[in-house]
Parts: structure tokens; sequence; C-alpha cells
């Protein structure tokens, strides 16, 4: 199997175990077991299961990086505006298992590095949504707009209907915050 290969089961894998017995109690022993090989031939990847969360969340979050770089470069009109919740609401699909892992593991994230590169994340899109000299009703309405697809990305699943049509009643309502936020 290729190297990238191999790296990206390692990743799938611990993931898959970070969630169900949470990351603490997860050791890479069990990592290597359930992978069916050496501790050795893992540590050739990863030193530790903080390098494979960052590895996880690098790989996940690079679509939002490229997405705040597009949108740096972008004018800022309502059809720029709605392409980014677009293309965010991808790549939070993308990155659910990640995200999931996250919430359910709160207490670690803090203490590692990805929760705050997160967080800039977070902030750095929002900067492309709203604008600077908007009434502050209107910068809620875009922050919330992205918060919206945050929360579909979540706690949609409490909620009983088709997966796809609630992800587009989700990116609909977001849609028509940046637009009500735009229309002032």
């Amino acid at each position: 199997m290729a190297r990238g290969n191999t790296r990206q089961r390692i990743q799938d894998v611990a993931l898959e175990l970070f969630a169900e017995q949470g990351y603490e109690k997860t050791s890479l022993r069990e990592i290597a077991e359930r992978l069916d090989v050496t501790k050795a031939a893992l540590y050739y990847h990863f030193k530790t299961k903080e390098d494979i969360i960052i590895g996880i969340f690098q790989d996940l979050a690079r679509p939002i990086d490229e997405l705040v770089v597009w949108a740096g470069e972008q004018p800022r009109t309502l059809e720029t505006k709605q392409e980014i919740l677009r293309r965010y609401q991808k790549a939070l699909l993308a990155a659910a298992p990640l995200f999931r892992f996250m919430h359910e593991n709160q207490a670690t994230v803090r203490d590692l590095s990805i929760g705050l590169t997160f967080k800039e994340r977070f902030i750095a899109l929002n900067k492309f949504v709203q604008e600077p000299d908007a009434p502050v009703k209107d910068k809620v309405r875009a922050v919330s707009a992205v918060f919206a697809l945050h929360a579909g990305t979540f706690f949609m699943e409490n909620i009983e209907g088709d997966p796809e049509e609630k992800q587009e009643a989700v990116l609909e309502v977001a849609l028509d915050l940046i637009e009500q936020a735009e229309r002032a």
C-alpha cells in the first residue's frame, strides 16, 4: 500500500476509535491493532496521537483555507458571499467526522493546537461575508449565516427527514440571512 494510502488509513481508523472510545482512552497500540500493523509501522507515519489529529485536521481544513484565499480575491458582492456560503457548507460536510470529534472531545481540543487554528479560520471567513461598516444587526445576520452552516452540520441529525433535504434547507436559511444583511 502506498504511503499516502497508509497515512489516510491510519487517520480514518484513529478518528473512528477516537469517536468510539474518546481521544484520551485510545492508545497508539489500539490504533495499530485495529490496522493490523506493528506500532513501529504506525510510528513511521505518526509519532503521537496528537500528530494524527493534526494531520487529519490539516487534510480536512485545507478546503477551508483555500476558500479563505479565494474569498480574499473576490469582489464583496452578494453573489460572492452566497458562493462563499455554498463552498463553506461543502467543506464542513466533508470535514464532519473531524468536527464531530472536536465537539465530543472539547476538553482535549482546547489543549491541542487545532482548536485555536479552527477559530482563526472561522473569524477570517466571517470577515468576507459581512461589511465592515454594516449596522450591528446586519453583522449578526452575516455571522449567523455562517453559524447556521455549522449548526446544520452537527445538529440536523436530531431532526427527522432526508439528510440531503435538511442540508439544502440549512443552506437556504444561510443564504436568506446573508441576503437580508445585504439588503439593509
